[in-house]
C-alpha cells in the first residue's frame, strides 16, 4: 500500500499544526500596564518589575507590556484612572494623586502634614484604612491589587531658602490637577499653577512657574536643578502611595489562577519598589547636595508653623475624603508611633 506512509506523514503534519495553533492562541495574551513614569524611576521600575515577575510564572499565558509617560492617556495623568476603568487600559501602577479627582477617598494620602512617617504610610495602607480606600476605588469599577510609593514630597524652587509659610508669598508653584493641591498651596500663599508632568519641566526651564513639588527620586533623576531649582525643602507635606490595579471586565475575564498569580506578583513587585525607594533615598538626597542645591531641612518649630498654615485645608477637605476614613487613618498612625 503506497500510500500509507504519504498519507500517515500528512496526517501527522495536519495534528502538528493543529496543536501549534491551539498553542499559540492560548499562549501570551497581553495586558496593557500604564505607568506616568519610565523605568528611569522607581514608579516605572515597579511597573517593569510586575512585568518581568508575570513573564517569569504565567506559563507564557499572560504578559503585561508597559506603557510608560502616560502614553495611553496621551500624556494627560488625570485621565488615566477613567481610561482603566473603561476598558482602554488594561492595567496600571497609578498614584493616589492623580486618581484622586475620580475617588475621593484618595486625597486622605495628600491631606498636608497627616502622615508624619514612613512607618505611619505603612500602618496606613496595611490597616484598616488601606482596606477601606481599597474598597472606595472597587466601587468606582477598578480592582486594586497592591501598593507600592512614589513617596514624600519635597518643595523645591529657584527664588531662595523657603523654611517657613511667608517664604511662599506669590510664588508659582507646579502642582499635579487635583484641586487638594490648589488650595494648600492658596492656604501658604502661593500661586498653585496646575500641569502635567510632561509640561512641567519646560515651564521650570522657561521660568513660567518658580518652583515644584516632587519626590527626591523625580528630583533626581529628570534632574530638575539644571532647570534652576536650586533650593530644595525637605518637608515631608504629604504622601504619594502608588496602586497596582486592573480594568474589572479584564480581572473579570482571567482564570481563578491567572487572578492569584496577578495579584501575587503585584504585591511583590510593590513591596521591592517601596523597599527600593527608601533604601536609595539618602543617597539620592547626597547626590542632589553634591550638585550644588541649597538642600534646607525644616526644624520642629519650622514644620509646626506649616502644619498650622494648612489646618483650614483639612477643614474643607476632610467632609470631602470621608470623616470615617480619615479617624481610621488617624488610629492607624496613632498605632503606628
Amino acid at each position: 500500500m503506497p500510500t500509507t506512509r504519504p498519507l500517515s506523514r500528512f496526517v501527522a503534519t495536519l495534528a502538528g499544526a493543529a496543536l501549534l495553533t491551539s498553542a499559540l492562541t492560548a499562549q501570551a495574551r497581553e495586558l496593557s500596564v500604564s505607568t506616568v513614569l519610565s523605568d528611569a524611576f522607581p514608579w516605572g521600575q515597579a511597573a517593569q518589575k510586575w512585568a518581568e515577575l508575570v513573564e517569569e510564572r504565567s506559563d507564557g499565558e499572560l504578559t503585561l507590556r508597559v506603557y510608560p509617560n502616560a502614553q495611553l492617556v496621551s500624556g494627560d495623568q488625570t485621565q488615566e484612572f477613567s481610561a482603566m476603568r473603561s476598558g482602554l487600559i488594561d492595567l496600571a501602577v497609578g498614584s493616589t494623586i492623580n486618581w484622586s479627582p475620580q475617588v475621593p477617598a484618595l486625597n486622605l494620602f495628600s491631606l498636608p502634614f497627616l502622615l508624619p512617617d514612613a512607618e505611619a504610610v505603612d500602618a496606613v495602607t496595611g490597616g484598616e484604612t488601606g482596606e477601606m480606600i481599597f474598597s472606595a476605588i472597587e466601587e468606582k469599577g477598578v480592582v486594586p491589587l497592591a501598593w507600592g510609593e512614589n513617596g514624600f514630597r519635597q518643595l523645591s524652587n529657584s527664588s531662595g531658602t523657603i523654611d517657613e509659610p511667608a517664604d511662599l508669598e506669590g510664588l508659582k508653584i507646579r502642582v499635579v490637577g487635583s484641586p487638594l493641591f490648589q488650595d494648600t498651596f492658596t492656604a501658604l500663599g502661593a500661586n498653585p499653577t496646575q500641569m502635567s508632568w510632561a509640561d512641567a519641566k519646560p515651564a521650570l526651564t522657561t521660568g513660567a512657574v518658580d518652583g515644584q513639588e516632587n519626590p527626591l527620586s523625580v528630583f533626581d533623576v529628570a534632574r530638575i536643578d539644571q532647570v534652576g531649582q536650586t533650593h530644595l525643602t525637605l518637608w515631608n507635606y504629604m504622601n504619594d502611595p502608588l496602586v497596582f490595579a486592573a480594568n474589572r471586565q479584564v480581572w473579570g475575564s482571567l482564570s481563578e489562577s491567572q487572578r492569584e498569580m496577578l495579584r501575587e506578583t503585584a504585591v511583590e513587585a510593590g513591596a521591592w519598589e517601596i523597599a527600593k525607594t527608601r533604601e536609595e533615598e539618602a543617597a539620592r538626597l547626597e547626590a542632589i547636595r553634591e550638585r550644588g542645591v541649597n538642600v534646607t531641612e525644616l526644624s520642629e518649630a519650622q514644620h509646626q508653623a506649616f502644619v498650622e498654615a494648612t489646618e483650614s485645608v483639612h477643614d474643607k477637605w476632610v467632609p470631602r475624603i470621608g470623616e470615617e476614613i480619615v479617624e481610621a487613618a488617624r488610629r492607624d498612625i496613632d498605632a503606628s508611633e
